[in-house]
């Protein structure tokens, strides 16, 4: 296992958001994290990046406490992309994936050869070469995700982790994104994502961890536990089921 939680509670400062949570991530593995706007996916993220401080439980990382390692360690195991957002700063697109390095680079150095060559590989890798020299703020909202995703993969990291990565993006970028999330396992990497969309989950990933109201309400194989009767419980409302085997698609009653 790359990382892996237990008994996990989470949350912001003394206030529990959500609590039970066991959770734990291969090589080659796609976890999806499923369920309806405040039912604890994103504190849940934070958590197990180390972006919040567990209020319960262990989370492991590379054979350690993930609170026992530095920011620096942590970073060359693990990469986030955010959702898409437009950027503060016009730094180049090359500029952005290069800041994937600063977990390899000595402090107040600059990138290294190395360094530019493995973020020239994730451009190349991504499709994006085209948008190098162009800022980051005047490209579109599915060239960014593109980006934010090479920008972790310069980091070398054994586990990326996606915050609802298609979300505002359009049909196409959507796909573009998610084919990239199952390249990234085929590779070898460790992948979790969080999404409200059940049909995204089952598509794209091999387990998933259905959440509602802080609490794990199933946890398995995507097909086993994506169900009509597991997202009724999960959204609350009617849930339709058109199709079915691998080409089946669930939509609100």
């Amino acid at each position: 296992m790359i990382l892996e939680a237990r008994g996990l509670t989470v949350g912001y400062g003394s206030h529990a958001v959500g609590s039970g949570f066991n959770v734990a991530i291969a090589g080659g593995e796609v976890l999806a994290l499923l369920g309806p706007n405040g039912g604890g996916k994103t504190t849940l993220l934070k958590t197990l990046l180390g972006l919040l401080p567990p209020l319960g439980g262990e989370i492991r990382l590379a054979d350690a406490t993930l609170t026992s390692l530095s920011v620096r360690e942590r970073a060359r195991h693990l990469a986030y992309v955010p959702q898409v957002h437009s950027g503060l700063f016009a730094f180049s697109v090359e500029e952005l994936v290069l800041m994937g390095r600063s977990a390899h680079t000595p402090l107040l150095a600059g990138p290294s050869q190395r360094d530019r060559e493995i973020a020239w590989a994730t451009i190349e890798r991504l499709g994006i070469r085209h948008l190098a020299e162009k800022p980051y703020t005047q490209i579109s909202g599915g060239e960014r995700q593109l980006a934010l995703v090479a920008r972790a993969l310069a980091q070398e990291p054994r586990l990326v982790i996606f915050d609802e990565p298609t979300a505002s993006l359009d049909f196409g970028n959507q796909g573009k994104v998610m084919r990239e999330v199952r390249r990234l396992a085929a590779d070898g990497l460790g992948v979790i994502f969080s999404t409200h969309d059940p049909n995204q989950a089952l598509r794209h990933a091999d387990r998933a961890l259905l959440l509602r109201d802080g609490r794990t309400l199933a946890l398995g194989r995507s097909h086993d536990v994506i169900t009509q009767e597991n997202l009724r419980a999960l959204y609350g409302t009617d849930i339709l089921k058109v199709g079915t085997g691998g080409e089946a698609a669930f939509l609100p009653g």
